[in-house]
């Protein structure tokens, strides 16, 4: 049964109908998700926030600029730079003078930094396998190939024009 909304709707409206309870979804648990990373990552004196940029650090090859690390994040740069301030501020990263660019600083974890970060990574893979429960590898291994073809759309015209990650 068809309803008076769905006649106005173009024929491929279906996928976008679906595609857009699949976004609401999603800030419904990213914001769930961001809840539930503060309490959980809280006793290390961290947020979900903090915590992602100390993951970006600590997975990172090599030391990089804040410019770089936002780009890995897909985050706006102001808003990862802001973080690593207040991580410098509490002794969790420093910076260190970059050879390549004199202005464009590397972030590198302390040692209370990395201990903090592992301490909530301990605590995750804990809090995660109950998280997952009753979830197949397989369930969980498409829902990451959605989110990233899906990604991958959204960020193509920002790659194509050089721009900003946000």
């Amino acid at each position: 049964m068809s309803t008076a909304s769905d006649a106005a709707m173009p024929s491929d409206s279906r996928a976008a109908q679906t595609l857009m309870d699949l976004v609401l979804t999603l800030f419904r648990v990213n914001n769930a998700m961001l809840v539930w990373g503060d309490r959980l990552v809280q006793p290390f004196g961290l947020t979900s926030a903090r915590w992602q940029v100390m993951g970006a650090i600590a997975y990172a090859d090599q030391p990089r600029p804040v410019a770089w690390l936002a780009r890995d994040l897909g985050a706006n740069r102001q808003n990862v730079q802001r973080i690593v301030n207040e991580l410098e501020k509490e002794g969790l990263v420093v910076f260190q003078s970059n050879p390549r660019h004199k202005r464009a600083q590397l972030v590198v974890l302390t040692a209370s930094g990395r201990a903090a970060y592992e301490q909530a990574v301990e605590v995750w893979y804990r809090a995660a396998d109950e998280l997952a429960m009753g979830l197949s590898q397989e369930e969980l291994a498409m829902s990451v190939q959605v989110l990233r073809t899906i990604r991958s759309r959204l960020t193509a015209d920002d790659a194509a024009e050089g721009g900003e990650a946000r």
